[in-house]
């Protein structure tokens, strides 16, 4: 299916989501090509579907099983809609199993790196390598496709690729959204653009003056109240939002006394040489207070959050008529906090969106919350952000609290606080800091024994986390070299007091989060 005629209608590509914890990647990948996405549940009406006239649909990979009963399964007249379909993993086997096809468990499930071997001809891998190493997470497979399906790949386990060309059908059990599948980008740009005869169009520049037309259109003659941390999300949102009102966007800075070292001070001299309306609330004491005697994570982010929005309401009140609050909440946020587009797992709460009471008394403004990182990055480069806080490693709304594992108290602050001031400027000094993602110290509720000045000690633990990332979906440890983590180490158990142990932690995301809480 190719296409036919120019049109001026901008094309998307919907990404039905059927609870892998890669379906953004999908929408991710797309966008990178030139071609908006957009990811929506798997139980999407075939009416809405087609109401939005896309140019092609993705049917994302899963954890179940297509043949188990309550298993995600979308209107099976998806696939009469005579669009182009491309099935990953999930998405394939429930394509196969919908027309007749079989899908049963593995004799020999696949897990990490496979070799592909293409067999037959089609443009899904025109010009591309017959053997190829591709990336499987599957103990199901499709064992026989459906009538008028051929198949287009194997590895030595199972089928790795059918297409039925003549309905625009095409089903992998790969995942070309990986960074381990070296040719997934391809095979993506082959379908969109080839077989869904997408142009390729869509630009963040697009998406930055809708934005603004959108924002200007719904505040009207109102004004907004933007949720500040210093961090590149809420800036970028403020100087979105600040593009499309001027001088009715207020900022606003809560030191909720979960900062880094000299960082209310620092962020707030960074707004002002940004031209932004900035005022700056001290609210440590309020926040604490309502930390005390709580351990469990969830319940820090939502107790936080809800803090936040109290002290909001205050200065609101205190700085006239508010009736926006603009947030800097993005995709990852989004999609870790709660399965709002489709069954993926709850990974855990943002304070920015977990964390909201339910009756708000602001109507929200969230201009970056369908972008990755790495977009709203280059959106703060187009719209004139400082590089040092467009570079400037992110950090969690509810800032050290999720950094001190138990419960929250002044001298605990203190500890991490000073710890990890002491990780970024070693990271600062070896010239590392712009080449990972995050860089940061978490004290743990751990005691150990140790001998400082030849006595005994009992005293706590710092884990530090150093690792690299595009967007915060996934992320791996970087290898600092070892005269950077010793001079660390060294530091702390020397300038920390409280602190004879320091630990690196050596875990991915996944199967780990970038934080500890």
């Amino acid at each position: 299916m190719t296409e036919s005629g120019a049109s001026s209608e901008p094309e998307v590509v919907l990404v039905l989501d059927f609870g892998s914890q890669y379906t953004q990647l999908i929408g991710r990948r797309v966008r990178e090509l030139g071609v908006y996405s957009e990811i929506v549940p798997f139980s999407t009406p075939v009416d809405r579907i087609r109401a939005r006239r896309p140019r092609a649909l993705i049917l994302s990979g899963g954890p179940r099983s297509v043949y188990e009963e309550g298993a995600p399964r979308c209107d099976p007249a998806i696939l009469e809609l005579g669009l182009p379909i491309l099935g990953i993993c999930y998405g394939v086997q429930l394509m196969a199993h919908f027309l007749g096809g079989e899908v049963a468990p593995s004799d020999r499930r696949e897990y990490g790196a496979a070799q592909l071997e293409v067999i037959g001809e089609s443009p899904l891998f025109a010009g591309l390598p017959r053997e190829m190493t591709v990336w499987m997470s599957h103990g199901d497979e499709v064992r026989r496709p459906p009538e008028g399906f051929r198949i287009l790949a194997r590895t030595d386990r199972s089928i790795g690729a059918i297409a039925h060309p003549e309905r625009g059908l095409y089903g992998v059990q790969f995942h070309p959204e990986v960074a381990h599948t070296p040719y997934g980008r391809e095979i993506l740009r082959r379908f969109l653009f080839d077989i869904a005869g997408c142009r390729g169009q869509w630009r963040l520049s697009a998406f930055i003056e809708s934005t603004i037309a959108r924002i200007r259109k719904e505040v009207g003659s109102g004004r907004a109240l933007c949720a500040l941390s210093g961090g590149v999300d809420s800036s970028v949102a403020a100087a979105l939002v600040a593009r499309a009102i001027g001088s009715r966007l207020i900022g606003l800075f809560v030191d909720n006394g979960l900062l880094r070292k000299g960082e209310f001070e620092e962020v707030l001299h960074a707004y002002e040489r940004m031209g932004m309306r900035v005022h700056g609330v001290r609210a440590g004491e309020r926040f604490l207070h309502r930390l005390r005697g709580v351990t469990d994570p969830e319940q820090k982010r939502k107790v936080i959050g809800a803090e936040f929005i109290a002290v909001f309401r205050e200065e609101a009140v205190r700085l006239g008529p508010i009736e926006f609050l603009v947030q800097g909440t993005t995709y990852p946020d989004v999609i870790e906090s709660t399965s709002v587009r489709g069954p993926s797992a709850v990974i855990k709460s943002h304070h920015n969106v977990g964390g909201l009471p339910e009756r708000l008394g602001f109507r929200l403004i969230e201009p970056l919350r369908e972008l990755f990182k790495d977009e709203v990055r280059e959106v703060g480069r187009q719209l004139g952000v400082p590089r040092e806080i467009l570079e400037r490693h992110p950090f969690p709304g509810p800032g050290l609290a999720v950094r001190v594992l138990g419960e929250v108290t002044p001298q605990r602050l203190a500890i991490v606080r000073a710890a990890d001031a002491i990780v970024v400027e070693e990271i600062r000094r070896a010239g590392l800091y712009e080449q990972v993602w995050q860089a940061f110290a978490v004290l743990l509720p751990v005691s150990s024994v140790g001998v400082m000045g030849d006595e005994r000690t009992y005293e706590q633990t710092i884990a530090i986390r150093i690792v690299s990332s595009v967007d915060g979906m996934t992320a791996d440890w970087v290898r600092v070299p070892y005269e950077v983590l010793e001079r660390m180490a060294n530091r702390i158990v020397s300038e920390v007091r409280g602190v004879n142990r320091v630990v690196y932690d050596i875990s991915s995301k996944p199967p780990s989060t970038i934080e500890w809480e």
